[in-house]
């Protein structure tokens, strides 16, 4: 199944040097957390198309990104989602979003399809985005507002043999 995992650029670099993306501390139990075309998202997007429900989860893994961003006021203001295809057997229902679930194992950098970042240039708007995050999910018209600003601006592609010029 193909899975979007939200990351940043640190967390690229630490999968780079390990090989693999892991849960980390933050991550709290259950696993790896990901994004994926669940029920919940099929549901939600009755006229969609595979591509347009895979996109739908990548917005969400990108969304996800920035609460990553916000525990880490040391890491570039670009969020990351590494697009990744793993077995369906390591995939469990997850909370907090529509497409959320997490990987009861590693997602080696194998397995990784491609890499969506923030250009460099979109920076304020991401940090602004960060900044309002928590009051956005907690239901803040107007912090949501500025995390919408954030998904305005595209996320560009990278084929995963980029990796070492990313990070």
């Amino acid at each position: 199944m193909r899975v979007y995992l939200p990351a940043t650029l640190p967390l690229l670099a630490a999968a780079r040097d390990n090989g693999c993306f892991t849960a980390s501390r933050d991550a709290g139990p259950g696993g790896l957390p990901a994004h994926a075309v669940t029920p919940a998202v099929r549901e939600w997007y009755v006229e969609g198309d595979v591509e347009e429900l895979e996109y739908s989860a990548m917005l969400e893994a990108a969304e996800a990104s920035l609460h990553l961003l916000a525990l880490d006021p040391d890491a570039p203001r670009r969020r990351v989602v590494v697009s990744a295809d793993v077995p369906d057997a390591v995939i469990r229902p997850g909370t907090g979003f529509r497409s959320a679930v997490r990987l009861q194992a590693p997602v080696e950098l194998s397995s990784v399809v491609s890499l969506h970042i923030d250009e460099e240039g979109v920076a304020e708007t991401i940090a602004t985005a960060v900044g309002a995050v928590a009051a956005a999910a907690a239901g803040d018209d107007d912090a949501q507002f500025l995390v919408d600003e954030a998904e305005a601006c595209d996320l560009l592609w990278y084929d995963v043999t980029e990796l070492a010029d990313l990070v």
